[in-house]
């Protein structure tokens, strides 16, 4: 991935340098574990412990030569060895991918650390800015049109308990991932034995793979980018709410934009949702990705190498995204603007239209067969609608109406209060129970906090 999206830690996950110490981490703890079973000298273990390095640029110098990753990685640890008698114990028993795919166990480990991380900051924001927001009044969309009303904190709570699922999913996804293999060539461990192979994973701190072929099947690796696409479409869809809520004739909230910043080149009255555009765009990468490692479960009997190359790149690419895609909207879920006087002129602008459906529950419930009390609530819905006026003021002044409903039980149909009072209630079925005696605020600057 480009540096224009990778974020220091990540990045460093995925060097080379990392890797190739990876690869020495498993091969010495294939050599220390056969050294206590007596398969190994006891001497030659200690110097390689002591002694082995691996230099990314002498093994990236070799393989240029060699055309093999691994040749070129025992070549290069071997030589900074120092020592025939030792350096030939390293490797024993082993093939290339019980040191490779086992060393991208702990690699995946450690940036799924960072993912994990950055999923609960992300949540802990959203779950700040959803109580902030949980008694501010907006209109719900459907359609994009108008429809009943909301709070943006229940908007937000949405994507809160989204997240909590994705942490779920991402976590077990990664827990499939933190497994090893030292099982050989085609899987029937027949160099080292099963009991061996599950001594050298316990000693690196991950699983061991029950049954492999030459390779850990990819169904994990697609498991693990298939919840990593979850993660980039959840961030996907706040971010595309968030462009809807910014737009000039909507503004209801809008993500941060700093002192310096510039909107355009030829406009500079232009604010735009670049931030939130850039995590739509990004999104659409790490779900390509996933269809990737769809296509790498199929493999050649007991292994092939049509998938190494793929994983080369969709596995940084994809965790170095979504490790770039939490930071970023993050910052934007904790810094945006939000404009509660707007989302009340916004839900109060089709004079009292959006309570439609409380009145038609409302005039049924009060003995109004539901065709007739349909068509009369939509005859003035429509006229409302048209002409710009009060909806509420047309159904007050209809006979067909106030038959069934009186001043009073109008004023309890077009109650805002009424529409939102089951929200606290959803709250604890979220967060759990909240403080008592928090008000609602209608609007007023004070949750306007950026």
């Amino acid at each position: 991935m480009i540096p224009r999206y990778t974020r220091p830690e990540m990045g460093r996950v995925w060097t080379d340098a990392n890797k190739y110490a990876k690869w020495l981490e498993v091969e010495l703890a294939a050599t220390e574990t056969l050294a206590e079973a007596g398969l190994v000298p006891a001497g030659a273990a200690v110097a390689l412990r002591t002694r082995a390095k691996a230099d990314a640029a002498r093994i990236n110098e070799i393989e240029s030569r060699v055309k093999h990753d691994v040749i070129a990685f025992t070549m290069a640890v071997g030589e900074s060895v120092g020592d025939p008698a030792a350096a030939r114990w390293l490797h024993y028993g082993l093939t290339s991918n019980d040191v490779v795919d086992t060393a991208q166990a702990l690699m995946i480990r450690d940036a799924s650390q960072l993912i994990e991380r950055d999923l609960i900051i992300f949540a802990e924001i959203l779950d700040l800015r959803a109580h902030q927001f949980r008694n501010t009044p907006q209109i719900g969309r459907t359609h994009g049109i108008h429809a009943e009303p909301i709070t943006f904190g229940l908007k937000i709570a949405n994507w809160f308990a989204e997240n909590q699922r994705n942490i779920k999913r991402f976590r077990d996804a990664a827990a499939q991932m933190a497994v090893g293999k030292i099982s050989g060539a085609v899987g029937n461990a027949s160099h080292l034995g099963p009991e061996i192979e599950a001594r050298i994973c316990k000693r690196l701190g991950v699983a061991v793979a029950p049954v492999t072929t030459q390779v850990i099947q990819r169904d994990r690796h697609a498991q693990y980018l298939s919840a990593l696409a979850l993660i980039a479409a959840t961030l996907e869809k706040i971010a595309v709410e968030i462009r809807h809520l910014q737009r000039t004739e909507v503004r209801e909230a809008e993500e941060p934009f700093y002192g310096e910043q510039r909107g355009s080149s030829a406009m500079p009255h232009k604010r735009n949702p670049v931030t939130c555009e850039q995590v739509s765009g990004l999104a659409r990468l790490v779900r390509s990705n996933m269809l990737a490692a769809y296509e790498n479960i199929a493999l050649w009997h007991e292994r092939d190498i049509s998938h190494s190359s793929v994983e080369r790149v969709i596995l940084p690419d994809s965790t170095i995204l979504v490790d770039y895609m939490l930071a970023k909207m993050t910052t934007i879920i904790g810094e945006m603007r939000v404009f509660p006087e707007r989302m009340l002129r916004n839900l109060e602008s089709t004079h009292g239209l959006v309570y439609s459906g409380q009145l038609l529950q409302d005039v049924i419930e009060k003995g109004m067969p539901r065709d007739e009390a349909y068509k009369a609530v939509q005859e003035n819905a429509m006229a409302a609608w048209e002409g710009d006026s009060s909806f509420r003021d047309r159904v007050a002044n209809d006979p067909r109406i106030t038959r069934y409903l009186d001043a009073a039980a109008l004023a309890h149909t077009f109650d805002l209060h009424r529409q939102l009072r089951y929200v606290d209630a959803i709250f604890d079925r979220v967060f759990g129970a909240h403080p008592a005696g928090e008000e609602w605020t209608f609007g007023r600057s004070a949750t306007n906090k950026g």
